[in-house]
């Protein structure tokens, strides 16, 4: 009798490893999209834009602000020389800041009433694994803003232009060309990893019960099984994004949310929401 128990056990502890294991090898579901649907992406997020506008337009205007006061800040410590770097670690830290913003999409896909403090509620929801996301996008942005100042003094050995001036030294006097290029190959290895490895994970973090490592390993997959359309979509953020930083932050305050309202339809069209594990 105790044996035929023990036998009955070890059948199910078996069997549950198994199948264990055969979720843990089960990869959530990524579709394959189209050229045409990053256009898409910026069409539904414009419509979120404008059903959620008070809403969303006071998440920009919170940017704007933030970035502001950021940038006098270094202008008044005399570190204007890291106004760049605060603009590139923007770009880089950009799939966090804009967390708020998808939690408005979701709240208006499943047509429930939006509040203020999304990105709180957002964070709240998983703040452990969006912690590790943020964390590793943070360490990305410390290696390009360390690796400029090692490649730079690699590459010129005995010259050192005043911290004040550095960008405009290095980048724009057009004396340092091998520095330049070699600091925008880093630049532009590190900004990829960077998108692959956040371009959809921020969003299922906040959407599903899954660990950071899964949602990562997720978004790169969506993005190398997607390479066409998620370079174009990487464009379209560059360009939106864009405009808000040259227009000294004040185009943030409608392209940021667009930007942030679209990426929730991309991760909801490469990710469905039946896709469930």
């Amino acid at each position: 009798m105790l044996s035929t128990i023990t036998q009955h056990l070890s059948e199910e502890t078996v069997d549950h490893t198994a199948v264990a294991g055969e979720l843990r090898q089960d990869d959530i579901i990524v579709n394959t999209v189209s050229l045409a649907q990053p256009w898409q992406w910026i069409e539904k997020g414009w419509r979120d834009l404008i059903a959620a506008k008070h809403y969303s337009l006071t998440y920009g205007a919170v940017i704007v602000l933030i970035s502001g006061l950021l940038t006098l800040g270094l202008l008044r410590e005399d570190l204007g020389f890291m106004v760049p770097f605060l603009a590139a670690g923007f770009y880089l830290l950009a799939p966090v800041i804009g967390l708020g913003l998808y939690q408005m999409s979701a709240r208006l896909e499943r047509r429930e009433p939006l509040r203020f403090c999304h990105f709180l509620e957002a964070w709240k929801g998983n703040q452990g694994q969006l912690g590790v996301i943020t964390a590793g996008l943070l360490i990305i942005m410390q290696l390009w803003m360390m690796s400029n100042f090692v490649l730079f003094a690699l590459l010129y050995s005995g010259m050192h232009p005043p911290l004040d001036n550095f960008f405009s030294t290095v980048f724009l006097s057009g004396q340092q060309n091998t520095f330049a290029l070699a600091s925008i190959s880093v630049g532009f290895i590190l900004a990829w990893l960077a998108y692959a490895i956040s371009a959809i994970s921020v969003p299922m973090l906040m959407d599903r019960e899954v660990d950071g490592f899964t949602a990562i390993r997720t978004s790169v997959r969506a993005v190398t099984q997607n390479w066409a359309a998620m370079t174009l979509w990487a464009m379209l953020i560059v360009m939106f994004i864009g405009i808000g930083l040259l227009t000294f932050y004040v185009g943030l305050f409608i392209t940021m949310p667009l930007v942030g309202h679209a990426t929730w339809h991309a991760y909801r069209d490469i990710v469905p929401a039946s896709a469930q594990t």
